[in-house]
């Protein structure tokens, strides 16, 4: 007789079990998390005022004596439930600071408002989809005896797009470090786009904060190349930030004027080293700034926060640069599941990483990552709510009660993670029923409002 899976005997191992139904009780909380975090402990609130026990909750009661939390990890790749709830904070994230909401005045929607796009410079000629890819001018070759261009028109998924057209000129080196420093140069350009609203309306530079603030929300996309650029929304505020309207001068085509001057004026030097030289890093040519309008003459402010959202859940593996985990050894590089490209990057990473000029880079520990040591979604303090804040309302909006006034002991330790075959096969169902009954849900809202709504 013919032997059921491993994970359908695991999960019928489980479904007997006394303590199934709270099992499912507490994989449904996590909502179908593929790798959650297994807690045991006790938890104990008294009042404040006279000492009373108000709540008392322990592990021991529970199946295997532990209790599950989501993993919270944001790639869709690693876990399907938890990137869509990150996704929707994203998206309200996002949102807020363009349209108000979540404690945030809805007067900034007719603040100065760009959607700002930058861009790494070129590390060497790759495949491009279309008419790019053929060569400027008849014939020719690079000093490897290359073709400069290949003469085929590409599709845009096409494995070839991205691609060097000649790897021995293309310039891993200056690739991996400017990752390593795009981090520092935003954080440059930032400061320059400052200092040049100030002087461009004949303010003192150090004198900015006093009449006007700005704020920002930005996310880390990597290319068809490999190569990390920028979209940013960037917003004008009065100096007291969202609640404070900006002077008569701060209008959004002069904020876009400077940020464009900006762009193509900050760089970063990269520290010498024998083996590479010096490098100055800059952001690359294509840049753009697209003022967000109310009257709908512009990107669309929902849009924007989709798209944002949407981005920041895929994982590197996704995208075709870099992998969603760590590598450790030489052998894991060789082992990864990616293009010739990538892997080049991910080597150069590593060997530089064993320079002692840049190890404060740490790039072996971001070798996986090309090199780029940011985090994909970054805001500034003023910008809008936090993530912390969304889930406490999340929180609150599921009848947790208000414990302002309570002290609460918490004695919690770490005790494993995962699931078995058969919990994730049950956990992956529940992932599943949860994502159809919200898009469900989605789309009968949309349906009676008349027009599509946002992610989230």
């Amino acid at each position: 007789m013919r032997q059921l899976p491993v994970a359908d005997r695991d999960a019928i191992r489980i479904a007997q079990d006394p303590k199934f139904l709270r099992l499912l009780e507490q994989i449904t909380a996590t909502g179908g998390c593929s790798h959650p975090i297994h807690l045991s402990g006790s938890t104990t609130t008294l009042d404040g005022t006279t000492g009373e026990i108000l709540h008392h909750y322990d592990t021991r009661n529970e199946p295997g004596e532990r209790l599950l939390v989501r993993c919270r990890n944001r790639r869709a790749t690693v876990c399907p439930a938890c990137s869509r709830l990150h996704a929707g904070d994203t998206f309200h994230l996002v949102r807020a600071g363009l349209l108000g909401g979540k404690n945030v005045p809805t007067a900034v929607r007719h603040r100065p408002r760009l959607f700002v796009t930058l861009t790494a410079p070129s590390f060497g000629a790759v495949h491009r989809a279309g008419e790019a890819c053929r060569p400027r001018r008849a014939g020719g070759a690079c000093e490897h005896g290359r073709p400069l261009g290949c003469g085929a028109v590409h599709a845009s998924n096409a494995p070839l797009v991205g691609q060097p057209l000649c790897s021995d000129c293309y310039d891993y080196a200056a690739h991996v470090l400017w990752h390593a420093h795009a981090s520092r140069l935003w954080d440059r350009f930032v400061i320059d786009v400052r200092r040049r609203l100030a002087s461009s309306v004949g303010l003192v530079q150090s004198h900015f904060t006093r009449h006007a603030r700005l704020s920002f929300a930005r996310v880390a996309e990597y290319q068809q190349r490999a190569a990390v650029h920028v979209h940013a929304v960037v917003r004008l505020d009065g100096p007291a930030g969202p609640d404070d309207e900006p002077p008569p001068w701060g209008t959004a085509e002069l904020l876009a004027d400077v940020v464009l001057a900006s762009a193509q004026r900050v760089l970063v030097v990269a520290p010498y080293s024998p083996a590479v030289g010096e490098l100055a890093l800059r952001w690359g040519a294509q840049v753009d700034a697209r003022p967000l309008r109310v009257d709908g003459d512009g990107p669309d402010d929902d849009a924007v926060a989709a798209y944002v959202a949407k981005y920041v859940t895929k994982g590197a593996s996704e995208t075709g640069a870099g992998l969603d985990h760590k590598v450790t050894t030489w052998d894991d590089i060789e082992a990864a599941r990616v293009n010739t490209h990538v892997r080049t990057l991910i080597r150069t990473s590593w060997r530089l990483g064993g320079l002692p000029e840049y190890a404060p880079l740490h790039l072996r520990t971001w070798a996986h990552t090309l090199g780029y040591r940011g985090h994909i979604l970054t805001k500034s303090r003023a910008y809008s709510t936090t993530y912390a804040a969304l889930r406490a309302e999340r929180a609150e909006n599921l009848g947790h009660v208000d414990l302002r006034d309570a002290v609460t002991d918490r004695n919690w330790r770490y005790v494993g993670s995962g699931h078995t075959p058969g919990a994730a096969l049950i956990a992956a169902g529940i992932a599943e029923d949860l994502k159809s009954n919200r898009e469900a849900a989605h789309d009968a809202v949309s349906a009676t409002s008349g027009g599509a709504l946002g992610a989230g």
